[in-house]
């Protein structure tokens, strides 16, 4: 674990870059592959590539490349990904039902076991056979489906609050996409998605391409 904290945050967000483009190799039969041509792929170069790697340890051969099949496995192994984990939404607005209808997550080893919401004309009703509870059972829940991973798509105003709760049951991942920073201690990783201030970063960029 101490090893695993010592990463760079930059190769952990590409390590699934590299994940993605093996296992599409892998389903075409595609047995071997150099440093080079995965990194050329993934948008990178050689060099930064094995630096990524080298947190994994001692990998491929030099001259030949690396195994697809066996790369792809110790990746989704060193990022958690070798087994399936538990996901719960908490917020079935358009957002959070969108994301539980995607089948990616599943695709991943990400199965959402649990949707949640404060409105009562919501609960009890079903999206994907899957039951909408009242999220005053959030505790509850978490416990039962032994939930790992959290994602938060409430109003920003019930943000925080959700994600005090969730914390208070020993949950130490989140993803969220409330437009408010959550305020959490260091042990807790929080992943922001703000899709509105993504679009004003492309803005941005827009002005300097005329």
């Amino acid at each position: 674990m101490k090893k695993k904290k010592m990463v760079p945050a930059v190769t952990i967000t590409r390590l699934p870059v590299y994940l993605r483009y093996l296992n599409e190799l892998a389903r075409k039969g595609i047995p071997v592959i150099s440093s080079h041509d995965l990194a050329e792929l993934a948008g990178g170069n050689g060099p930064q590539l094995r630096k990524d790697l080298s947190f994994l340890g001692e990998l491929g051969t030099r001259g030949v490349g690396y195994d697809v099949k066996e790369l792809a496995h110790q990746i989704s192994k060193f990022m958690g990904l070798d087994r399936e984990q538990s996901v719960a939404i908490i917020g079935a607005g358009k957002l959070g039902t969108a994301l539980l209808r995607y089948k990616g997550f599943a695709e991943k080893g990400f199965k959402i076991r649990a949707i949640l919401d404060t409105d009562l004309q919501k609960v009890g009703k079903k999206i994907n056979d899957l039951l909408i509870n009242d999220v005053e059972n959030l505790e509850r829940v978490i416990k039962e489906e032994k939930i790992e991973i959290c994602i938060i798509t409430t109003p920003a105003s019930e943000a925080q609050k959700v994600a005090d709760r969730i914390v208070s049951c020993g949950i130490s991942t989140i993803l969220n996409f409330a437009p408010v920073s959550l305020k959490v201690s260091d042990e807790i990783v929080v992943r922001q998605i703000d899709l509105s201030v993504e679009l004003q970063i492309l803005s941005f960029y827009k002005t300097l391409t005329g």
